[in-house]
């Protein structure tokens, strides 16, 4: 669930607090320990694929059923986990990605914001009306 213009606001404001107030401890905290943990983890995955690869051909070889599925679903839960993780990871040196308009297919992306942003208002407007 993505932050309302309101908290994207106030985070920003604490994050230069905090880079004011000790820059050595918010360039120590910026993420990157996140992006390491992932991309290693991708690399295992790939890793476990090629194991899935090696159990699918020797059950082919070896002519057990079993032990090529086995190979078969190795293959696929670690090629999930690798997508899923490269596209969390993101590029060095860049943000954690928003998504934007401009990503994307344009028609589905205004879609997509058009429907939080009525989300969000309502979430907001309850929220007023609540104080």
């Amino acid at each position: 669930m993505p932050l309302s213009e309101h908290e994207q606001r106030m985070l920003e404001q604490m994050e230069r607090a905090l880079y004011a107030e000790d820059p050595k401890f918010a360039t120590a905290l910026e993420g990157s320990g996140l992006r390491v943990h992932t991309r290693r983890r991708v690399y295992q995955a790939v890793a476990g694929f090629l194991v899935g690869i090696a159990l699918l051909m020797t059950g082919m070889v070896a002519k057990q059923i079993l032990v090529g599925v086995v190979g078969f679903l190795v293959m696929l839960g670690c090629a999930v986990l690798a997508v899923t993780g490269w596209r969390k990871a993101g590029k060095p040196g860049e943000a954690q990605a928003q998504p934007s308009a401009g990503s994307g297919s344009r028609r589905q992306g205004r879609r997509k914001r058009s429907v939080m942003n009525r989300i969000e208002d309502r979430w907001q407007r309850r929220r007023d009306e609540q104080q």
